[in-house]
């Protein structure tokens, strides 16, 4: 599913496009996605002007005067700048038409995604309200993290990726941030040194720096806004790799499960 980088990806292909363009009308095809689509979007939109266009972990916040458009992607969406002549497809379920004729066409074949407005007045919306901070933000660093993982029993791995503790860093960035730091992913978060946890701020930060500047991942379903994919895959150290050597000692990579999800290390490099 796009985590940050993939996110942050889409939200620098399109802000130059939509950031202070006016919002001739909205056209939504289907309102099933996680949550409903607002019935009264088109009334809230039309005629309104893109403010700016902001990423809060993995949400992408339109503002406007009187309030803001939440955009998330699930699963398998995409947000990407059309001209009228391109044909909508099945999964296409939104546009928004902007006053140059372009449209900004959002498309979730899966539905796990949402488009949801928040009026001005109210404040954060729910979905933002308790989370972790940016991992690219001077508010991450370690001494951060240091307090935030002396709390907790929990794998190492597993303690990164709740968003409590710090946004956007999904299951390939987590493994391959800890292969960097050469830390085991299934260690107590709580038994990190301080130089550890030092090595950990550092490499969550080049992995996601390096996965923005890569366009993403692409597994499956993910494309920027020109419809291309993410080529981060192609310079993974642990993800993906189970059996193939380890790019630093020749040890096969291995792969566990936790939280349900998989786990990419070497039992060599990751104490």
């Amino acid at each position: 599913m796009p985590e940050l980088p993939e996110v942050e990806t889409t939200r620098r292909g399109i802000a130059d496009i939509v950031t202070g363009a006016r919002i001739e009308d909205v056209v939504i095809r289907n309102r099933s996605l996680r949550w409903p689509v607002p019935e009264a979007l088109p009334e809230l939109l039309r005629g309104q002007r893109v403010q700016k266009l902001e990423r809060r972990a993995k949400y992408l916040l339109f503002t406007f005067e009187h309030g803001t458009l939440i955009v998330h992607l699930g699963m398998s969406g995409s947000l990407r700048v059309v001209t009228a002549a391109r044909p909508v497809e099945k999964h296409d379920h939104i546009d928004l038409l902007l006053e140059d004729g372009r449209i900004l066409r959002y498309k979730d074949p899966r539905r796990f995604g949402c488009m949801l407005w928040q009026p001005a007045a109210a404040g954060p919306h729910k979905l933002l309200a308790e989370l972790g901070p940016e991992p690219l933000s001077d508010a991450f660093d370690a001494g951060y993290l240091s307090e935030q993982l002396s709390r907790r029993g929990s794998a190492v791995k597993l303690a990164i990726m709740d968003q409590h503790v710090v946004v956007g860093v999904g299951n390939i960035y987590a493994s391959e941030a800890l292969f960097r730091s050469a830390i085991h992913p299934e260690r107590a978060a709580n038994s990190l040194k301080k130089q550890e946890i030092v090595a950990l701020v550092a490499a969550i930060k080049a992995t996601l720096a390096d996965a923005i500047a890569a366009g993403g991942t692409t597994l499956r379903d993910y494309v920027d806004s020109t419809g291309n994919p993410g080529y981060f895959l192609l310079q993974t150290y642990a993800y993906g790799r189970t059996d193939e050597a380890c790019r630093q000692c020749g040890t096969p990579i291995s792969e566990i499960r936790q939280g349900q999800r998989a786990t990419f290390f070497c039992r060599q490099c990751q104490k």
